[in-house]
């Protein structure tokens, strides 16, 4: 056989090999702006949204100034959104198509790792005013320990009033902390143990006072300042604390990493990178081809359990008002979901070149490559997954394809060194066809997260790409 000449031979491997493609080498000075103002307003959407209930307000607030009523209202329209308990937000579409006929549906998740208030949180000790937290999905209790946290959410009082908390992202405002020890005296009760025996959740204890109220004869009189701080300010009493959802997450804004700005690090990436670039493709949407939704939901980083969950029917009945929208019987609604197509938009764990040995390199997602697909999740062999069919991930590459959208593949590491689940599985249970989507992280789950603006960006346009599309 002749040899080809080595021109010859560039473009055989260009045809016939797999190249991971870096964004910055394939985006021309124009997209480059574009996916630089993306990052902007993302930044923004972060440092608005630290908490499920924040992401579901500013999301109202961004769609209905775009035109989108209330799925119930009763008003006539094609965009709508269904506030669910303020905790859960869904965003609909209809298109030229019946909504019998199947959605293209985009779910994704706004809760994310925290500390969360226990039900009885206040107490005293040696003169100093704590709370008491129970941390809330996957974290490394080491890593919310001596940096400045901030306390969002809401307390109902005896009275059914709400009060809204957010403070320590003013400049002007206290923030909270949970002290760590010193290295002088942890020899033995930390460095000398394993992470997970070194960190104790119930020592995740939040720092919030230290000023008496009254003469040395007022038993815990620490605390008492507090509770009346807390009585001037809001009106509460300590039983108020039990009606709260309050939620300890990493004080500040989010921020651009690296001299050249390429890199964005904040809280609560995992999952609102994949819910605002969902949200935004649908502000883009006009006239599709078939209904788009997207959903938003709560929950996930503890297994999807409430009914402000995946696992909960709030699917089918928001597929069941679109259909009745739509002078179509709502009996059909199983039907509509079992010729939907789906991504459940969610991020990929990217590849640490300080931890190599649990990565497996060639199957492992990179920073600035583009959103990464990951056919399957779970653990060991595949259990808890959803495992995409080959037929519906060669659709998603067609349409990739014909959009610019760059994408690569990924797994969260080897495949006896952990693993994960996503919302996947819960839609899939309806027959639908799935797979996740997203870009990949490093830091995954600290109060901290790292992404690459380029993958950012990718996703959206990955989302938008998969709304429009026709077929």
């Amino acid at each position: 056989m002749e040899i080809p000449d080595k021109d010859t031979l560039k473009q055989i491997q260009d045809r016939l090999s797999l190249t991971p493609r870096l964004v910055w080498d394939h985006v021309d000075e124009v997209e480059r702006q574009a996916l630089m103002a993306y990052a902007e307003v993302y930044k923004g959407f972060l440092n608005q949204a630290k908490t499920e209930r924040e992401a579901v307000l500013e999301v109202q607030r961004q769609v209905q100034e775009r035109g989108f009523i209330e799925l119930a209202s009763g008003q006539a329209g094609s965009k709508f959104f269904l506030n669910y308990r303020g905790k859960t937000i869904a965003l609909a579409v209809l298109g030229e198509r019946p909504v019998s006929q199947g959605l293209r549906i985009v779910a994704a998740h706004i809760d994310s790792p925290r500390l969360d208030l226990k039900q009885n949180p206040l107490y005293e000790e040696t003169d100093l005013v704590y709370l008491k937290t129970h941390y809330y999905g996957g974290v490394k209790k080491y890593q919310w320990l001596a940096r400045p946290l901030a306390l969002h959410g809401v307390i109902l009082k005896e009275n059914g009033e709400s009060v809204t908390l957010r403070l320590g992202e003013d400049p002007d405002d206290p923030v909270f902390t949970v002290c760590d020890l010193l290295p002088h005296l942890a020899r033995k009760v930390q460095m000398d143990k394993k992470v997970d025996e070194a960190f104790i959740g119930e020592k995740l204890n939040l720092l919030v006072g230290s000023l008496p109220l009254g003469d040395k004869e007022i038993k815990e009189r620490t605390k008492l300042h507090l509770l009346h701080l807390l009585s001037q300010r809001y009106g509460l009493t300590e039983e108020d604390l039990f009606s709260a959802e309050l939620e300890v997450v990493p004080a500040g804004p989010a921020r651009d990493i690296g001299w050249d700005r390429s890199l964005l690090g904040g809280y609560g990436q995992d999952d609102r990178a994949c819910a605002f670039a969902a949200v935004a493709a649908a502000l883009d949407l006009t006239a599709p081809s078939h209904a788009c939704l997207v959903l938003l939901v709560d929950k996930e980083e503890i297994g999807s359990a409430g009914n402000t969950s995946a696992q909960s029917i709030l699917l089918e009945e928001i597929v069941a008002q679109l259909l009745a929208r739509q002078g179509e019987s709502t009996a059909l609604r199983r039907q509509a979901l079992m010729q939907s197509q789906a991504i459940s938009a969610d991020v990929a764990a990217a590849f640490d070149p300080d931890w190599p040995e649990v990565y497996e390199k060639r199957n492992a997602a990179r920073l600035g490559y583009g959103v990464c697909l990951t056919k399957y999740t779970g653990h060991g062999g595949k259990y808890q997954a959803n495992d995409a069919h080959a037929e519906y991930l060669n659709r998603l590459r067609g349409i990739f394809r014909e959009s610019g959208v760059i994408w690569q593949t990924g797994e969260l590491g080897k495949i006896d060194e952990g693993g994960g689940g996503t919302i996947a599985k819960f839609l899939a249970a309806y027959g639908m066809d799935i797979v996740d989507l997203g870009p990949a992280l490093l830091s995954m789950h600290s109060p901290f997260e790292v992404a690459s603006k380029a993958d950012l960006y990718m996703t959206y346009k990955a989302i938008r790409s998969f709304f429009s599309c026709a077929a």
